[in-house]
């Protein structure tokens, strides 16, 4: 019997194969780089050659400039890095968590292709998992069966002189995590994640894109940026815990909260441009497909 993560896949598979896979195989080798270049040979230097790529040692001895040639190596190792904090379960079946578990399993499989191997950092305050970058199908059916794994629970109780979970996600830590597991080789990170947390974490965002080629992906639920008229309705932090009844048909407090959103998008593209990155939004409601073509093609124009 099929399991959760075949389905997904299958599924997946016959969505970019019907829609997809001739849009965008093309496309991501020319977006997403490899790893660095390798040397091939030498030959004599030409005016219009990059100095820098003299080889000073064969140009002494031949007395006779000389330049190296290289070919650049296409093999992407890409990871990605998801999210799975409570915030991300805002929504339900259809919520965040949903859209980030088919973008990655679509992402997988589009960058599998060709051989190169693909890795996955599942994040949670209470625990995380960490899939080693692997190639082929059975690769891609381990990342999905991780990634539909029901939430860890934190434990009820706590041990004297333990340290407390911090109350929001943690994403500094999340992102030096994949700093430290991806620290070896040159790759591709694809970050996803609704950035509710712990602020702070633009600087570590910041060192991960110096060392390789970042997607940021912040998935987000229309609701939590124009609040639905309800009526009165029991709204809980999916962080917290922390319970309030909210009268979502009151101008004021809709005002309130609408200046707030407004703020924390200010904040957010703040942040991301320290960061030395651009986030590509997707929303729940989006068709993801299309959403996915539109983030390989807009992927790799700013920051090389």
């Amino acid at each position: 019997m099929p399991t959760p993560a075949d389905r997904l896949l299958r599924r997946l598979e016959w969505r970019l194969g019907r829609r997809l896979d001739g849009r965008l195989q093309g496309a991501y080798r020319t977006v997403w780089h490899g790893a660095g270049i390798d040397f091939t040979d030498l030959r004599a230097y030409t005016p219009e050659d990059d100095v820098r790529h003299i080889d000073w040692n064969v140009t002494a001895r031949l007395d006779e400039p000389f330049v190296r040639k290289y070919t650049e190596d296409r093999e992407v190792t890409a990871w990605l890095v998801v999210d799975k904090s409570a915030s991300m379960r805002f929504g339900g079946h259809e919520g965040k968590d949903s859209v980030a578990t088919e973008l990655a399993v679509s992402l997988a499989r589009v960058v599998s292709q060709g051989g190169n191997r693909v890795g996955a950092i599942l994040f949670d305050n209470a625990a995380h998992r960490i899939v080693p970058p692997r190639t082929g199908r059975d690769q891609i059916l381990r990342i999905a069966h991780e990634l539909l794994k029901p939430p860890v629970k934190a434990p009820t109780g706590r041990t004297r002189g333990a340290k407390r979970a911090p109350a929001t996600t943690d994403l500094s830590a999340m992102l030096r995590l994949a700093a430290m597991t991806t620290a070896k080789r040159r790759g591709l990170i694809f970050v996803m994640s609704d950035f509710i947390g712990e602020p702070g974490w633009d600087r570590p965002l910041g060192m991960l894109t110096h060392r390789h080629e970042v997607v940021v992906i912040r998935v987000v639920d229309p609701a939590e940026l124009d609040l639905p008229d309800l009526g009165v309705i029991l709204v809980e932090d999916a962080e917290t815990g922390e319970q309030i009844l909210v009268d979502t048909s009151d101008p004021l407090l809709r005002g309130r909260l609408a200046g707030q959103v407004d703020a924390r998008e200010a904040e957010l593209a703040d942040a991301m441009r320290r960061a030395g990155v651009g986030a590509h939004r997707i929303t729940t409601d989006q068709d993801l497909l299309a959403a996915l073509v539109d983030l390989v093609h807009t992927s790799g124009r700013g920051r090389r």
